[in-house]
């Protein structure tokens, strides 16, 4: 009967710890977005560790847009074009 006097108040002690911690968690923004961090996990943020030969798509870097590859055409043969107008 000794051991029930001093468990009830350490059991009432514990539930009372339990729900400061769980009032701190939801005010300090803990359980604001529950769906995000199981979405995040399919984005794919290895693109950085596949080697460069291996690629499918070619760095933004490397590629060239349409606009580009006119002005390259354009200035390529400048010679060309001055005999077809003329």
């Amino acid at each position: 009967m000794q051991i029930v006097m001093f468990l009830v108040p350490v059991m009432l002690i514990l539930v009372a710890l339990g729900i400061v911690l769980f009032s701190w968690a939801v005010k300090n923004g803990q359980y604001d977005d529950l769906e995000g961090p199981a979405h995040r996990i399919l984005y794919d943020d290895d693109k950085d560790m596949i080697p460069d030969d291996a690629r499918t798509d070619k760095p933004a870097s490397e590629e060239q847009t349409s606009e580009q590859t006119a002005e390259v055409s354009k200035t390529a043969n400048p010679d060309e074009d001055k005999s077809q107008k003329g």
